[in-house]
């Protein structure tokens, strides 16, 4: 797997848990197997019953659908963003300057 597909599962397993909850049993049941279980195309279409086609057609139009969410909404975005402060902040720990400055920044995110 080369060092693009891996940024890419890292990010749609990362979008896959912030809007799970927006997608279809079938798209949910697509992504997860594809994404998080690494199973192949043919071994999601002989689980479904369907064609290898249709389940990458399913998987690229649910991955569309994700990074639309993501472009509307920002969890991923707002996540990295957090996690990044945080980091920060512990870094500062002793300067209690910074970290309510740090503080002010997630208040902003929010």
């Amino acid at each position: 797997m080369s060092q693009n597909d891996l940024v890419k599962t890292l990010r749609m397993n990362y979008l896959f848990d912030f809007y799970q909850s927006l997608l279809t049993n079938k798209q949910r049941n697509y992504l997860e197997l594809f994404y998080l279980e690494d199973y192949s195309l043919s071994e999601i279409a002989d689980t479904f019953d369907v064609s290898r086609q249709a389940v990458y057609d399913n998987i690229r139009r649910t991955g569309d659908l994700v990074e639309d969410y993501e472009a509307k909404l920002a969890l991923y975005q707002k996540f990295e963003q957090r996690q990044a402060i945080y980091k920060e902040m512990k870094r500062h720990l002793n300067d209690t300057k910074k970290i309510a400055q740090y503080i002010q920044q997630l208040e902003e995110l929010e």
